[in-house]
């Protein structure tokens, strides 16, 4: 032993206390390599059901912007039967297929924005195959109950503010106020005009629709709301147009009366009339330029 440690050797002896610190590290190492493993696999497994939802969402999404539009003898049927019902509130033959020849003329899936809840409605949503269909009526609670009865329908309430009797007062305000509040090009969302509907949901002022149907509200007696605020917000919409096609088809149903066809002449005007028989007026009106601040080239007939 001494000469062991004359020679300069060493012995170094390792107290208990050290040999277990050791072993705890080790463990503790091999329980974070572990835990590292485990993450790995969880988001591993997370990625991979990830992908194969969204890949599976595309896919459906694809079939379903892809799918052949209905065929000319579905259209017809559908027209056919629904014209012929005994409900004395339908549309004629003739007004139904004015609206189902614009659908059909859409390159693309059309946006057809429709004023007013009627005996129509599911048959506008099936005619409008592949695009989006949407309803604004003046009902709260038969709009919630439509939408909760069929719910692939995209239904939403507008509170009006009109009156029938006020129809000269409401045409005379927006010509003051055309330069201003009431033009004929703008995001009505921010507009204080008195016709304009400036409290439907946000995003619909955003679309750009193909075809609006105005079908509502009710407008057969002097405190009636009346249709003086859709068509104008019809008008607006249809000229405001950012993208798609240039074109837009209003028709206004009940277009024989009165109110309804000098509130036309106003906003839709004349020279954009296409075709008005039966009860149904139909306007064929071109996107315009945002510094805009007339609605039509000439005087309307209940202006001069």
């Amino acid at each position: 032993m001494k000469n062991n440690l004359s020679n300069g050797t060493k012995l170094i002896l390792l107290h208990p206390y050290i040999q277990k610190q050791g072993t705890s590290n080790r463990l503790w190492l091999v329980a974070f390599i572990s835990f590292l493993t485990l993450a790995f696999l969880l988001t591993l497994i997370y990625t991979r059901e990830s992908f194969s939802i969204s890949a599976t969402t595309t896919v459906a999404a694809t079939v379903t912007s892809t799918s052949p539009p209905l065929s000319k003898a579905v259209v017809k049927a559908l027209v056919h039967y629904a014209s012929n019902s005994n409900n004395t509130d339908r549309m004629s033959y003739t007004d139904i297929k004015q609206i189902s020849d614009a659908l059909r003329q859409c390159l693309q899936p059309c946006n057809f924005l429709i004023f007013g809840l009627t005996p129509e409605s599911l048959l506008w949503k099936a005619l409008n195959h592949n695009g989006r269909t949407v309803f604004i009526d003046e009902n709260r609670y038969y709009a919630a109950y439509f939408e909760e009865k069929y719910p692939e329908i995209e239904a939403y309430d507008v509170h009006y503010s009109t009156k029938l009797s006020e129809m000269p007062e409401l045409i005379a305000a927006v010509k003051e106020q055309v330069r201003n509040e009431c033009r004929p090009v703008q995001n009505l969302l921010f507009s204080e005009c008195k016709l304009g509907l400036n409290d439907l949901p946000n995003q619909l002022y955003e679309v750009d629709w193909d075809v609006i149907l105005v079908d509502g509200p009710r407008g057969y007696w002097p405190e009636a709301p009346g249709r003086m605020a859709a068509i104008f917000t019809a008008g607006v919409l249809a000229r405001s147009k950012k993208g798609g096609n240039p074109k837009t088809h209003v028709f206004v149903h009940d277009f024989n009366m009165e109110v309804d066809r000098v509130t036309s002449d106003e906003f839709l005007c004349r020279e954009n009339l296409v075709k008005s028989k039966d009860m149904m007026g139909h306007f064929v009106l071109e996107r315009m330029d945002g510094n805009s601040s007339q609605f039509c080239r000439h005087s309307s007939a209940s202006s001069s």
